[in-house]
């Protein structure tokens, strides 16, 4: 669907009167608020389901808006933003006080993105404020990545939902905590642990579970059960699936014994554009279960392996 100039307008008057806008980014579709309006930031969290607990990401159109959110603007990030924004990298850094805490979770940190999709551009100009946005969708449940699964997840919860067509990552955004002495990477990403290394040096690496879930979260993705088709979903390591109706996705060797084998593309890139709207394909059709392939385990299939254990959690 080709968007128009009036209908950026509109969505930004929107934003900036208080509205939920649903909008691409080359990641996932995000529920975009106005993140300096705490009322309109709390909405994303009710009609989600959200946990307080779980903080959003902060979208801006350039590195100089990041700069005016931040209360600090660590020189790690400025080499990271210069290299990889407009791009789907996050980056945690000590939040200046105009975000309103709902945003982060209480925490003194707020997470930022310079997204590269021209639609998500063109709203972030037009409305001329922050958006804070998570994924368009119910929480713990897959992200979306066409405008038809904003609408079948959320409904009419949504002011508005900009449709521009199937999103290209298709899997959430690199997050990198710089708001310490070390860097940290909290959730991986498309941008690989070892780009961001060669430019800012060794980063660590956060367990999961090293917070109660009553407690606030350094970024968001760090529940262990989340990203989760409705269907009951399966990380194989042997292709031997179980008894029933179900779903195969390979990539290197179809199951013998599956009925169903899907083949998912052999190269990272291509497997996580794809990984989301193959899942939400099979979760519509009433399967006992989808079961998974386990990725190859090598670097770059890190940010896929960590969205299937998430999916596949308890």
């Amino acid at each position: 669907m080709s968007l128009s100039d009036e209908d950026i307008v509109r969505a930004a008057q929107s934003i900036r009167a208080g509205g939920l806008v649903a909008f691409p980014t080359e990641t996932v579709y995000g529920l975009g608020a106005n993140a300096l309006d705490a009322t309109a930031v709390a909405r994303i969290f009710a009609v989600k389901g959200r946990p307080a607990t779980s903080p959003l990401i902060v979208h801006v159109p350039s590195i100089d808006m990041a700069r005016v959110i931040a209360a600090e603007w660590p020189a790690h990030a400025e080499k990271l933003g210069r290299q990889f924004w407009p791009g789907p990298l996050t980056v945690v850094v000590r939040k200046h006080q105009r975000i309103p805490d709902v945003v982060t979770a209480g925490l003194p940190t707020v997470a930022i993105r310079v997204p590269s999709h021209p639609v998500a551009q063109a709203l972030l100009r037009e409305a001329g404020v922050p958006i804070a946005a998570p994924s368009a969708n119910r929480f713990t449940q897959l992200s979306p990545t066409t405008a038809e699964h904003v609408r079948a997840a959320l409904g009419d919860a949504v002011d508005c939902i900009l449709d521009g067509g199937p999103t290209t990552v298709g899997i959430e955004s690199t997050v990198v905590s710089l708001a310490g002495d070390v860097p940290y990477l909290l959730r991986p990403g498309m941008i690989a642990r070892q780009d961001i290394e060669r430019l800012i040096g060794a980063c660590g690496a956060r367990a999961n579970g090293d917070r109660p879930p009553d407690e606030a979260h350094e970024s968001p993705g760090q529940h262990p059960r989340h990203y989760c088709p409705r269907t009951r979903t399966l990380l194989l390591m042997d292709g031997n699936v179980p008894a029933g109706r179900g779903a195969y996705l390979f990539h290197s060797r179809p199951a013998q014994s599956c009925q169903r084998n899907v083949e998912m593309p052999a190269s990272p890139e291509a497997y996580a554009a794809a990984l989301y709207r193959t899942l939400h394909d099979l979760d519509g059709e009433s399967l006992d279960w989808i079961a998974v392939e386990h990725p190859p385990d090598q670097p770059e299939w890190a940010a896929i392996l960590d969205r299937l254990r998430r999916a596949c959690g308890k």
